[in-house]
């Protein structure tokens, strides 16, 4: 089915199950035990070994040797494959570093052997026998250092990072009112509770890979690529996935590591990644040098604004583009935004929530706080002053399928209180407490992708749909199975639904916040083919019948859907050319409130609240899940989390949660998150966008504006720490 022109009125228009909060029906499953993660799989296949991961000790150079005499004669050992008698394994399009490279070493803890034993702690200990002697070489591990050398980024389409529209220079060399800010980001780990965990096994020349993966399909592809098999001969299997945050978008060094270990131990293998390696072995948003510039009139209105942002990658393709969001924000004649990325000797960095927009917000709604402060303008009025309508404010050509970001400022700011904040910074206190609130605005793409899905009707009125779409912890289950029992006019305890395994159709996988749009509409296409089946069976229009209780009904007759007999239906749900002519985003307004301490500067939010336009929620509940969840994941940009890299050594030093810290939603006393009731018919034809990448745009630019209304002191060097601020508070009383 190709969705080729904007949705009308449907079904979902008049939904009774999708639309409405639903508990998720994993849930039960997940809160007892009963979910098996990827290393908690025993039952899948007998014999299981267990694999223990050794890391490079050097960030870049060669292996010299690798004594394994005493790891092959330990206790339980069963196999060895190591980098100095193993060659180096295949390349993918979706890996930047290599994830077992021979001798050749290209990051810190790049995988260089596994040891196959009978038990988890025979294996570990095994492993710290082998003796490695290394011919280390120099390298350059600073962002700052690498950054004159930096070349005009890419985007994933190949699309130049560098866009210019009219005459900044010259506006912005005439604005009235002026702001030139430089902002940082660190590098951050994704640091999923569940880690990297796969078990693997060998039938003959086939593979299977039961991990944990958000996106099956290229799982399966890059694995058979890496290894230098067919892909049809690999099979990936990752039903239940324990957070990814976009760290599992891709395979890893467990499944190409246990796949190997499997084949030379001739046995099946599992690997739990252990925790330290989860930092330097996997992906990581790399760290950005943001500047932004904006240039207004006395009134506020911008005519001039620019966005650059520096990052770096070890293959010195692929940065952090931290300018996505700001071609699509505001308003203003004359533009520049570029992103430019160098080369550095770190391990590879990836996708993380939002990639780009993340850390993007962070400077560029920062930047939106000191330009409405420069210009003596409230920061709600001067983003509502500043919003776009109609098109793209940084493409002019595009028009904006559907936007409501002033509605959302405007309501968020009502509910929130706004209007008590002081407009001057460091006024208000209660007892030691510095308070304060900030606010942002949040954009993040609402893309969809090609999704398909298998709907099978039994007898018994029973449906059941099989797609490799996976469920990271954001609920696909439960909306899939809304959609389904929507379509098919059944009970939602009457659909089963089964997720990521490659052997079912080939969804848009769970990442990038298009999972819950793209593969809602596949499993809607195979349940339209199914309907239609279900009609040409019993003789009436499948398409212009109404399907409820189990019972089609046309023209005053109904029949029974089970008098079809047992049926099966596949759909793929593709796209048509008109979406290319309008930009489908998500929009947002974040609140936030803290407390700084007058004497530590120690830092609390109170309070947060999120006020999302992303088409129609197709289950609220989880919704909000999503959107509260990225709120806390920015807070901790904004505030904690900070990958430290030794820059003689090349690694990140805290590579553990004892020194990687994250928050919690303990630390957030009180989180709200509203839904605007919008449609986007542009989308699909559930007129649904993703939100689980918008609740992470924006609250770090509104808890850091928070801190700065709060104590007077504008920190623009991320995290927030009190070391940067503590000797500039206020004065105390």
């Amino acid at each position: 089915m190709e969705f080729n022109a904007p949705a009308t009125e449907n079904l979902f228009d008049r939904a009774k199950l999708v639309g409405k909060s639903t508990p998720r029906i994993d849930g039960p499953l997940k809160v007892s035990g009963a979910a098996p993660y990827a290393a908690e799989r025993h039952d899948v296949v007998t014999g299981q070994a267990y694999g223990w991961i050794v890391g490079a000790a050097i960030a870049k150079g060669r292996i010299r040797s690798m004594e394994l005499g005493d790891a092959r004669r330990a206790p339980g050992v069963i196999a060895i494959v190591a980098a100095t008698e193993h060659e180096p394994v295949g390349t993918s399009p979706y890996n930047h570093a290599p994830l077992f490279g021979g001798r050749d070493i290209a990051h810190y803890h790049q995988a260089i052997a596994v040891v196959v034993a009978e038990t988890f702690e025979q294996a570990r200990a095994a492993a710290s026998l082998i003796r490695t002697q290394y011919d280390a070489a120099d390298g350059v591990h600073d962002l700052a250092r690498v950054k004159s050398a930096a070349k005009i980024g890419t985007g994933f389409s190949g699309e130049s990072m560098k866009d210019t529209l009219g005459d900044f220079d010259g506006a912005f060399g005439g604005a009235a009112v002026k702001i030139d800010a430089t902002y940082t980001t660190p590098d951050e780990a994704h640091a999923m509770m569940e880690p990297f965990a796969t078990i693997a096994a060998w039938e003959g020349d086939k593979l299977t890979v039961w991990t944990s993966n958000q996106m099956i399909n290229w799982g399966k592809r890059a694995l058979a690529s890496i290894l230098g098999i067919e892909a049809d001969n690999v099979r990936v299997d990752s039903p239940y996935v324990g957070g990814g945050f976009g760290g599992k978008l891709f395979i890893r060094a467990d499944a190409v590591m246990a796949a190997l270990g499997a084949k030379a131990a001739k046995r099946p293998v599992k690997i739990a990644m252990q925790r330290p390696l989860m930092f330097n072995n996997s992906t990581h948003r790399p760290a950005t040098i943001q500047r932004v510039r904006l240039g207004a009139g006395s009134d506020g209105r911008i005519t001039a604004i620019a966005h650059e942002c520096w990052s770096a990658n070890i293959t010195g393709e692929d940065g952090e583009h931290g300018t996505l969001q700001t071609p699509k924000l505001y308003t203003g004649a004359n533009r520049l935004t570029a992103s430019y990325v160098s080369q550095i000797d770190l391990p590879e960095g990836n996708a993380m929530r939002a990639p780009g927009e993340a850390p993007g917000h962070m400077a560029l709604e920062v930047a939106m706080d000191e330009l409405a402060e420069q210009a003596g303008i409230d920061p709600v009025e001067l983003r509502i002053l500043n919003d776009a309508h109609g098109v793209v404010p940084g493409d002019p050509e595009t028009k904006i399928s559907d936007r409501h970001l002033a509605r959302c400022l405007k309501e968020g700011a009502e509910r929130f209180g706004w209007s008590e904040r002081k407009a001057q910074p460091g006024q208000a206190r209660n007892g030691r407490w510095l308070t304060g609130m900030g606010v942002a605005a949040g954009y993040r793409a609402g893309p969809t992708a090609k999704s398909a899905a298998r709907v099978s009707l039994s007898a018994d009125g029973k449906l059941k749909v099989e797609t490799d779409m996976t469920d990271i912890g954001t609920g696909s289950y439960t909306i899939i199975a809304q959609t389904a029992a929507e379509t098919m006019g059944l009970p939602l305890d009457s659909v089963t639904v089964e997720l990521g395994d490659s052997n079912f159709p080939v969804s848009s996988g769970s990442g990038g916040q298009w999972g819950a749009a793209s593969s809602t509409a596949g499993v809607y296409a195979a349940c339209v083919n199914l309907r239609r089946m279900i009609g040409e069976k019993l003789g009436f229009d499948g398409d212009a019948a109404d399907f409820q209780g189990g019972r089609a009904t046309l023209d005053g007759q109904g029949w029974q859907i089970t008098e079809a007999g047992a049926l099966s239906a596949d759909g793929e749900m593709t796209y048509g050319d008109f979406k290319s002519d309008y930009d489908v985003g998500t929009y947002a307004a974040h609140f936030a409130e803290v407390r700084v301490d007058a004497f530590t500067g120690e830092v609390h939010i109170t309070r947060m609240l999120a006020v999302c336009d992303a088409g129609r929620i197709l289950n609220p509940l989880s919704a909000r899940s999503q959107v509260i969840g990225g709120m806390v994941m920015a807070a901790g940009a904004t505030l904690m989390e900070d990958l430290h890299v030794d820059k003689r050594f090349g690694f990140f030093a805290n590579h553990d949660l004892a020194g990687y810290e994250v928050p919690v939603h303990a630390d957030i006393p009180h989180q709200e998150c509203i839904f605007l009731d919008t449609l986007d018919p542009i989308v699909s034809p559930m007129k649904a966008k993703g939100v689980g990448e918008l609740g992470i745009c924006g609250p770090n630019a509104a808890v850091a504006n928070a801190v700065y209304n709060a104590t007077g002191v504008r920190v623009r060097e991320y995290p927030i720490t009190v070391d940067k601020y503590l000797d500039r508070l206020p004065a105390l009383a």
